[in-house]
């Protein structure tokens, strides 16, 4: 069958998981799929990609920019150089966008939508309130919604049979959000690895974002090593940091059981 390992020994954030999906395509097919996404119907959204070396380790960083300002999911100034307001949404907010703006398969918009359900029922764990009165902050700009939509496209569009991946390293340390400066994993993304093998490691800083993590939570089969498999391509998708370690996450396509 076909399967999928995705390696996250340094943790997983949305657009490190498309990048490394994207490098899955051949050149052609990779062109295509971007054109098609920024042909899709979401405001002011435009991805752009350039090739990224980490620790000797060449791979693609994925940009996703946001009326041509980009934004990491833990930025917290919402108010850009131009005055434009990074706005709150809610999952009504959310839905409406996914369910009303996107020209996308029943299939990737139900994908789409499960992941967001994930979070909200995270935050509201995490912030005691109801899943309707959930506001995302940082997850819920745009851009969080293109990288959860390229994730949902791309896996769609590769059809694995199967998805496994690795334990998850959280990273260490503290992270500022929107609520504070938080213990990692945040309180969010905790909540969403309970019943996921995560571990910290040596690296004292945030690795696996909210959206990172309910993508996993959503899509892999099955979490521990590499199971046997026949490799056919591999895909490394990197992060804006540099650490001691490859800041990437590694994604194999092949055969296996």
């Amino acid at each position: 069958m076909k399967l999928m390992y995705i390696d996250c020994s340094m943790g997983a954030a949305g657009d490190m998981l498309t990048a490394a999906l994207l490098e899955l395509l051949d050149e052609d097919a990779r062109a295509a799929f971007i054109e098609e996404f920024n042909g899709l119907g979401l405001p002011g959204i435009v991805m752009e990609t350039e090739p990224s070396v980490k620790c000797g380790v060449e791979g693609t960083h994925v940009h996703i920019k946001f009326h041509d300002e980009e934004e990491d999911e833990h930025m917290h100034d919402h108010h850009s150089h131009d005055g434009h307001v990074h706005s709150h949404r809610g999952i009504a907010g959310v839905r409406h966008i996914v369910e009303d703006h996107l020209d996308i398969p029943d299939n990737v918009r139900e994908d789409i939508l499960s992941v967001y359900d994930i979070i909200a029922d995270a935050e509201s764990k995490a912030h005691g309130v109801p899943v309707t009165e959930v506001h995302f902050h940082e997850i819920g700009t745009m851009d969080a919604i293109a990288d959860v939509t390229a994730v949902c496209m791309l896996i769609d569009r590769i059809k694995p049979q199967k998805i496994a991946a690795s334990h998850v390293n959280v990273g260490g340390g503290t992270v500022k959000c929107a609520h504070g400066i938080l213990p990692v994993p945040a309180p969010a993304t905790a909540n969403i690895l309970e019943g996921i093998p995560s571990y910290s490691g040596d690296i004292k800083s945030e690795l696996c974002t909210p959206t990172g993590a309910a993508l996993l939570k959503h899509f892999v089969n099955e979490f521990g090593d590499m199971p046997q498999m026949s490799s056919e391509k591999n895909g490394f998708g990197m992060g804006t940091k540099d650490f001691e370690r490859a800041n990437c996450v590694k994604i194999t396509l092949g055969e296996g059981d």
